[in-house]
């Protein structure tokens, strides 16, 4: 029975990466994640947190510390995007908006 009974999936995946990382193996055997945690790892491994491969008999996982990183700065690089495509389209509705008020303005100017 798993030890993380009782917590958040957020906080079990949390765990799991701590686990990889604090031991500096970075690699283990099924086996071993089956003991620490194994319906933890195997989401891990869906999200791609943790990677996972079938050598000959045996199932490998790892995590490095530096894909982790290198994940969250490709992440905080599509959203520094997407905020400046943002900020993009605001300013030209933003104009857009400015222009129809000037010309309701006069519009309503030439009914009167």
């Amino acid at each position: 029975m798993s030890k993380m009974k009782g917590l958040s999936a957020k906080e079990k995946k949390t765990h799991m990466m701590e686990i990889f990382f604090e031991k500096k193996t970075y690699v283990f055997q099924r086996k071993d994640m089956e003991k620490i945690a194994p319906k933890e790892n195997s989401s891990l491994v869906d999200d791609g947190v943790v990677d996972c491969e079938r050598i000959g008999t045996s199932s490998y996982y790892w995590a490095f510390p530096r894909k982790a990183l290198h994940a969250r700065n490709r992440k905080v690089e599509v959203l520094e995007s997407q905020l400046s495509e943002g900020n993009q389209k605001y300013a030209n509705h933003r104009k857009t908006w400015r222009k129809l008020k000037l010309l309701w303005k006069k519009y309503v100017k030439q009914i009167k």
